[in-house]
């Protein structure tokens, strides 16, 4: 995951949890190096590719 990202994560999990209600807190939690699961698990429950939720992830 982009570094950018990281370093803003708290906001971006909370206008992430405002935009897409069905995420929860436990979809947005991570560990070091778990990132790429965490992606592919929040890609399958609002059926986005991985560039597609990149770009939203990113673009928040």
């Amino acid at each position: 995951m982009n570094t950018n990202v990281l370093g803003y994560w708290d906001k971006k999990k909370e206008k992430l949890k405002q935009k897409f209600p069905i995420i929860t807190d436990e979809d947005l939690s991570y560990g070091e190096g778990k990132e790429k699961e965490m992606i592919e698990l929040l890609g399958y429950k609002l059926g986005k590719s991985k560039q597609e939720l990149l770009y939203i992830i990113v673009g928040i």
